[in-house]
């Protein structure tokens, strides 16, 4: 890969990872709802999440879901599902942080493993890694060790994001730090998260 096609991958992939979706959507809920603290535990199952879906692609799952209808609305369902519930949870429980809102306080282990589920159930990143990635590949040289240095890129890059996102909605509820107002930035969170289920259910496979 040359470094002028390498400049076009990492600039494509910032504007993907930028433009809101069901994983900015949960990095931002958890900082709004968890504080500043999320971040880094939202971020890494965000990088672990890209990186499974990532895999899977490039076995072949993604060109399965592109061709089987049956196995893309599988896939669909089950990350719409898992974010309806963990927004339904947010909204019912008021997940905010103890000091503020009084309620209960997630773990570390708790975002990660959620930020991980979304990111990795996600049925368009998969699809997406499989029509994106090979924009950037040259055939004549070896696929495999092409997609190294972009897809180390494309996780890193995913990471980053979430960081970004969640520090700048960490701040935001902190300056938010009354009972009442955190009560409602966790019925938004919860709303935001079953927004996006809701989304993900109505996308259509192109």
């Amino acid at each position: 890969m040359s470094w002028e096609i390498y400049g076009a991958f990492v600039a494509a992939s910032a504007l993907v990872l930028l433009s809101p979706g069901p994983t900015v959507m949960l990095v931002t809920s958890y900082a709004l709802s968890q504080g500043r603290r999320s971040a880094w535990f939202t971020a890494t199952g965000v990088g672990l999440g890209d990186l499974t879906a990532l895999s899977l692609s490039l076995a072949g799952l993604g060109a399965m879901l592109s061709a089987s209808a049956a196995a893309f609305s599988v896939l669909k369902w089950l990350g719409a599902a898992y974010l309806i519930y963990l927004g339904v949870r947010m909204w019912r429980r008021g997940e905010t942080p103890g000091p503020a809102g009084g309620s209960q306080v997630l773990s570390g282990w708790a975002m990660l493993r959620r930020a991980y589920a979304v990111t990795a159930l996600n049925p368009k990143s998969i699809v997406f890694f499989v029509a994106f990635f090979p924009q950037f590949v040259v055939r004549e040289h070896a696929v495999f060790t092409q997609f190294l240095l972009p897809g180390a890129t494309f996780v890193t890059l995913a990471v980053a994001n979430a960081v970004l996102y969640a520090n700048a909605a960490g701040s935001l509820a902190r300056l938010l730090g009354r009972p009442g107002a955190q009560r409602t930035l966790g019925r938004v969170g919860g709303g935001v998260l079953i927004t996006a289920g809701m989304l993900t259910l109505l996308w259509r496979q192109e």
